[in-house]
């Protein structure tokens, strides 16, 4: 994966997920983009208890990072 590529998905968080995230209590931290495309991801805050932090995982956060930077293929979920 290049670093422009490592800088979208940065500023995508940045931008576009984290402020949402943090609305609610929570927070996303950037632990590692692999080469596969498989960026992993660990919630923090009120999202690291949160019963539908799969769903904001799956259906959030790596759908728009998907659509942001196509590179992208799957988000996973660190503890």
């Amino acid at each position: 994966m290049t670093d422009e590529t490592r800088t979208k998905i940065r500023e995508t968080l940045d931008k576009e997920i984290r402020p949402n995230l943090q609305a609610d209590g929570g927070d996303v931290e950037l632990v590692d983009v692999g080469d596969d495309g498989v960026v992993r991801l660990r919630l923090t805050g009120a999202c690291s208890g949160c019963p539908f932090s799969a769903m904001t995982l799956a259906v959030g956060v790596e759908q728009r990072l998907k659509a942001a930077v196509p590179e992208v293929t799957k988000v996973q979920p660190v503890p």
